[in-house]
């Protein structure tokens, strides 16, 4: 069954159009949100490990190694099932610092540019092969689908077959450019990706469906075939016993390690360690669907004696039942499997190449630097395809696909001992690292990789009179030799060497313990604005700006900000968001230039907000001790955040830590406005005050008084150091702020009231001596208005006599007025007249001639009476009436009226003043709380006003303005008759 070379040309274009609609659907949005944050697509994104080498190579491997070729489904689905374990931390890491490929993981790992650059080569060199095998995979079966004189002679036949090669590398780097040129379309790719395996794994169920059914008839007639071809099933248990099968699990095991799919997952909003978890499980069960059919199509092929080579019965076995659709979907999952793997391995190593080759060497332009880095990006894959096909037309098809995927793999296998290290050993420096990576490689490079391109196939040693056998064929002895002697070189290099500041500080921010990073890093950047034309010098003005701006968006923080936490987060953001743009290496270069901080030492102080924003971050993550310690440390949180006592604490270089609420309450400044900035950051007065206070050598300040709105408010301040186990060092200081304004009133409040106590007692005395001579002039106007008999004199007589009854009055009133009265609940209630109780007070306020001219207008009725303590009412009608002539206008009117009921008196006082407003009213009773400016008045007149009606059992109420009016306030006095 052959087809026409338009028509495979056809079906090549079909599909590739059909993963880029999809890409473009999945960028564009138009797929439900849910569907694109299912787990689900993660792991089938995964899924682009499975190369073309698993559609076809695995049915060749355990044609060789019979059952041993579980060993690849064994050592990948091991590797996940302990994802948690292995890979969570990886993929947090490329989540939390954006980072972009290995070569940046091992650059963030070890803080050195030559690691990346290292990497970067000997990850080239290893996935070549893996990329010639993609490109063989599709030009073979071309060949093989296409009429050939002699199918047996397919691989020697090339009429167009590097034509059809060349022509499949420069479609697919078109597509690919489209969307590997910029990272922002990860989510259209990894879409893609899902869809490619979902499609080459429904293509091999279904051939294996029908070898099954279609060639046995059944697993019955499966089970008597294998009976009946005993060296059929001799040949699967035979190789598994051999030392070679049991190498193929440990290459195996490390050959998802190095996967570009790991650092896609990053920064599309799933919580990675349960994605972690999700593939611990999800995985493994895409290998297993995988690794099902393998044998049954194996089998079948060998039943129906399929004439092609074991890597090609997966196509072969469609070919031999004269099937079209079934060949057509063949050829279309082992295309799909080719075209995923490749995909995503060139996009891999273009940015891998451009961030630590390319831009490194090279000036960037500041007018245009992203479409410069897209154009190079875009070369790149152009250039890398290339480099594919040259290495494919190098290798001339003299190796299997088996073959070609043991050299990549052992090539992989190289960076295991670095990977491990970036989690679990954390003595590893940058020189161990180097050395076991450049003694692993170049064992597999002699051993397997130069062979396949050359015709040195040996190593003479001349003295030992020895050979050492060189090739693909000795790879089970050349794999164990390069991992045990990367792994040495990388420990005992590592021990021998000095590990600096800079590799330990990266090595705790790749440990497993999150809270790693516990120290406040200083620079001199001070805003926004200097984050901008530090990074404008190398970005340019625009791209700086576009970069701090979206860096302030991912942290939700606006151009204002000047707090040193919120700027330090702002650098990291940076760093991070560069690192997706240019790589790890060169983005930490460009930071620590133009945004440079210094590294504490040993003895710097903890970043407590940003220890305990990671916990907050990973609380439902903790288990056993850790919950109980976090419950106790949220514990003493809300403690100290709940403190009735305005309390804050700061750091060594007085950066606030922590302002609790009653700390928000007493200055009117938020926490998230504060913590993380420094005390100098404060409005006033309080940067005056806590600043003061926290240096000077004083633990306590009493009685201090400010200036708040101005309102005169008065404080203690209170402060302890407080030692840190953590620095080891006084880390800081506590200040608790005790608003005592309420206090010194009072206390104010009872000096005035003893000092009136003193005036009045005096009054009192005065009283009683000028009550003598008045009497005295009273009764000498008396005797002259009786002695006489002249009108004039008649009439002096009765002034005289006039005005020494006023000042008898007058005099009496300030002798009532002095007097103290009684204890609570012992008050001398009797029947008095309201009218008269009001017009003793206008008495007495009519007295102080220096206040407005007021005309007090009392039409109380003068019959009505209740039960009351005179000198208490008159205590309320002064309060009320000074209160009504200070909101009044000068020569104004205040009208004091009444009304009744059965059972009730109702007294109305009435203003033509501003008016109260609706708050003031509802806090007008409240002690202390006075709408008059500072001096004019204590807060307590309304105050012992409620208390003496309440008293009497009345009610008083405020009317702002009265019903009918416009301005002025009614204060109604409620008492029983």
């Amino acid at each position: 069954m052959n087809f026409s070379l338009g028509q495979l040309a056809l079906i090549v274009v079909i599909y590739l159009m059909t993963l880029f609609t999809i890409a473009i659907i999945s960028e564009k949005g138009w797929l439900p949100k849910n569907l694109l944050a299912n787990p689900l697509i993660y792991t089938l994104s995964m899924g682009a490990a499975a190369s073309a080498w698993t559609f076809y190579g695995v049915v060749d491997l355990a044609y060789q190694y019979g059952y041993g070729a579980l060993a690849y489904y064994l050592g990948m689905g091991a590797l996940f099932f302990f994802a948690p374990l292995l890979l969570a931390p990886l993929v947090e890491l490329s989540e939390r610092f954006h980072i972009r490929s290995f070569a940046d993981l091992m650059v963030f790992r070890f803080h050195s540019q030559a690691a990346g650059s290292l990497t970067t080569l000997f990850m080239l060199a290893a996935l070549l092969p893996m990329l010639a095998l993609q490109i063989q995979v599709v030009a073979d079966t071309v060949q093989i689908m296409s009429p050939t004189p002699k199918v047996s002679e397919y691989l020697k036949q090339l009429p167009y077959k590097e034509t059809s090669a060349f022509i499949y590398c420069i479609l697919l780097a078109s597509f690919t450019v489209l969307f590997g040129k910029s990272w922002d379309r990860q989510k259209g790719l990894l879409v893609a990706m899902a869809f490619e395996s979902l499609l080459k794994v429904s293509a091999l169920l279904i051939i294996g469906y029908t070898a099954i059914y279609q060639v046995f008839g059944g697993f019955g007639n499966l089970d008597q075939w294998l009976l009946d071809h005993p060296d059929t099933f001799s040949m699967l248990q035979n190789p598994i016993k051999e030392d070679s099968a049991h190498t193929l699990l440990l290459v195996f095991l490390a050959s998802a390690v190095t996967l570009p799919q790991l650092f896609q997952m990053s920064g599309e909003g799933l919580n990675t360690r349960d994605m972690a978890a999700k593939l611990s499980w999800s995985f493994p069960l895409f290998l297993l669907l995988m690794a099902l059919p393998i044998f049954p199509i194996m089998w079948a092929s060998m039943a129906t004696g399929v004439t092609l080579p074991a890597q090609y019965f997966t196509l072969g076995l469609p070919m031999a039942l004269e099937s079209p659709t079934l060949t057509i979907i063949a050829f279309v999952g082992g295309l799909s499997a080719a075209t995923g793997a490749t995909i995503v391995i060139i996009i891999s190593l273009a940015t891998m190449i451009l961030n630590h080759w390319v831009l490194p060497l090279i000036q960037i332009r500041q007018d245009n630097l992203y479409q410069q880095i897209s154009r190079l990006r875009s070369a790149l894959i152009f250039v890398l395809f290339l480099a594919g096909f040259g290495f494919y037309r190098l290798l001339n098809n003299n190796f299997s696909l088996t073959e070609l995927a043991l050299i990549y793999f052992i090539g992989s296998l190289q960076f295991l001992p670095a990977t491990i290290s970036i989690t679990f050993w954390p003595n590893i420096n940058r020189k161990g690292f180097i050395s076991g990576l450049i003694l692993g490689t170049t064992i597999w490079f002699l051993g397997l990789l130069l062979p396949s391109i050359s015709s040195i196939y040996k190593i003479v040693i001349p003295f030992a009179d020895t050979e050492i056998p060189l090739g693909v064929e000795h790879w089970q002895y050349i794999t164990p030799l390069s991992l045990v002697l990367n792994f040495l070189a990388m420990h005992f290099v590592s021990a021998a060497t000095r590990t600096s500041k800079e590799e330990k500080y990266s090595a705790e921010l790749c440990a497993d313990d999150e809270l790693s990073h516990p120290l406040r890093m200083v620079f001199e950047s001070h805003n926004v604005q200097d984050f901008i034309n530090n990074l404008a010098e190398v970005l340019g003005k625009n791209s700086a700006r576009k970069e701090v701006n979206q860096a302030l968006k991912d942290l939700d923080l606006t151009t204002r900000e000047r707090r040193p936490y919120a700027l330090r987060q702002l650098r990291n953001q940076l760093e991070i968001n560069l690192s997706g743009l240019m790589g790890t290496a060169m983005a930490t270069e460009l930071i620590n230039k133009h945004i440079p901080y210094m590294l504490p030492d040993g003895k710097g102080s903890s970043d407590i907000n940003l220890i305990e924003s990671r916990l907050s971050q990973y609380r439902t993550q903790l288990s056993g001790l850790a919950v109980e310690l976090d419950n106790l440390r949220i514990f003493h949180r809300n403690t100290l955040e709940e403190l009735p006592m305005a309390t804050c604490s700061i750091g060594q270089d007085m950066e606030i830590i922590m302002w609790n609420n009653a700390m928000e309450t007493l200055t009117q400044i938020s926490s998230k406005a504060v913590v993380g900035s420094h005390l100098n950051n404060l409005d006033q007065p309080w940067k005056t005050l806590l600043h003061n206070f926290s240096l000077s050598p004083e633990r306590h300040n009493y009685k201090h008084q400010l200036n708040i709105n101005d309102q005169k408010r008065w404080v203690s301040l209170h402060k302890a150091s407080i030692r840190a186990p953590v620095a080891n060092n006084n880390d800081g200081k506590v200040i608790l702020v005790e608003d005592i304004t309420n206090i010194m009133r009072l206390e104010q409040e009872l000096m005035h009231s003893e000092r009136l106590a003193s005036i009045g007692r005096l009054a009192a005395g005065v009283a009683h001596e000028i009550g003598n001579p008045v009497t005295g002039i009273a009764c000498l106007a008396q005797n002259l208005k009786h002695e006489t008999d002249l009108d004039d004199i008649h009439e002096i007589g009765e002034q005289v006599l006039g005005q020494t009854e006023r000042i008898s009055r007058i005099v009496q009133s300030l002798v009532t007025f002095s007097h103290t009265g009684k204890q609570e609940g012992h008050y001398n209630f009797e029947s008095i007249s309201p009218f008269d109780c009001a017009a003793e007070a206008i008495q007495l306020l009519n007295l102080n001639r220096d206040n407005k001219q007021i005309q007090f207008i009392n039409t109380i009725d003068t019959s009505l009476t209740i039960k009351g303590d005179s000198q208490r009412l008159i205590q309320v009608f002064i309060n009320l009436l000074s209160n009504a002539r200070d909101a009044s206008s000068e020569l104004s009117e205040v009208e004091l009226t009444s009304t009744t009921t059965s059972q009730h008196a109702y007294l109305h006082i009435t203003d033509s003043g501003e008016g109260i407003s609706e708050e003031s009213q509802s806090r007008a009773f409240e002690p202390f709380f006075t709408s008059k400016d500072p001096g004019q008045g204590t807060g307590l007149g309304l105050a012992m006003v409620y208390s003496i009606i309440e008293e009497h059992n009345g009610q008083i109420e405020i009317e702002s303005p009265p019903i009918g009016k416009d301005c002025g306030t009614c204060i109604t006095i409620k008492l029983p008759l």
